[in-house]
């Protein structure tokens, strides 16, 4: 029988073999187990498994898991669409956002950063498929987005983040990832300092870390089959 321990263990393993395929460091790659629809007591499994990031989609359920959970030195990160009436509560309880796509959202998240928090930490996400069902902005407005977002205050932007398309074959994976690479590469050239590319889940981590994934957004692997929110 498989616990959340020894799956968060094959996770482990398989980025490990992923980065030294790709020529990287096992430390280069951020593992986030991505807890939406999970109850508190599967994220203890795995906090005492040693996994101490988790993201979350649906903001009234994290806000129940933060408070069940503040026992835990946790590092919250919020990956899903954000709205403009749920800001306040993004921006006071979490350390990360990797799904801002608008400029008046990054500027709600800035002006309601409590002041005594670290800078919120945000990723710009990139409808890098091109698909109407999903959030991002287009490729081609990243550069003007970004820019924006960089200048103001108590945020800092880090890098992308994207959710391609599924596809089963690993180069048709690897494609968007390196898309994504090249969009940051060039955002560093304008002369910003991003680091992070927040791309990979159970299904296509390998691809993503094989194209320079600093980040990957693992669940089903880790905690099985999703649940219903």
């Amino acid at each position: 029988m498989t616990t959340i321990a020894s799956n968060l263990q094959a996770v482990r393993d398989a980025i490990s073999a992923a980065a030294a395929e790709a020529g990287r460091r096992e430390s280069e790659v951020k593992l986030l187990a991505v807890s939406k629809t999970f109850a508190p007591d599967k994220l203890r499994e795995a906090y005492r498994a040693g996994q101490t990031s988790f993201a979350e989609s649906y903001l009234q359920e994290a806000l129940d898991k933060i408070a069940a959970l503040r026992d835990l030195n946790i590092d919250w990160h919020f990956i899903g669409p954000v709205q403009s009436n749920k800001t306040r509560a993004i921006s006071e309880n979490f350390a990360w956002v990797h799904s801002v796509d608008r400029l008046k959202i990054a500027q709600r998240l800035s002006d309601q950063r409590p002041a005594h928090l670290p800078d919120l930490q945000v990723c710009l996400q990139v409808n890098i498929s091109g698909e109407d069902s999903k959030s991002g902005v287009r490729p081609d407005e990243v550069s003007g987005l970004a820019h924006a977002i960089a200048a103001l205050p108590r945020l800092t932007l880090r890098g992308l983040m994207a959710v391609p398309a599924p596809r089963d074959d690993v180069a048709g994976q690897r494609l968007p990832f390196a898309q994504l690479r090249k969009l940051r590469d060039e955002l560093n050239r304008q002369g910003l300092l991003l680091d992070t590319l927040s791309m990979g889940m159970s299904h296509d981590f390998s691809a993503a870390i094989a194209e320079g994934a600093t980040i990957v957004r693992i669940g089903t692997a880790i905690f099985g089959g999703r649940q219903k929110p």
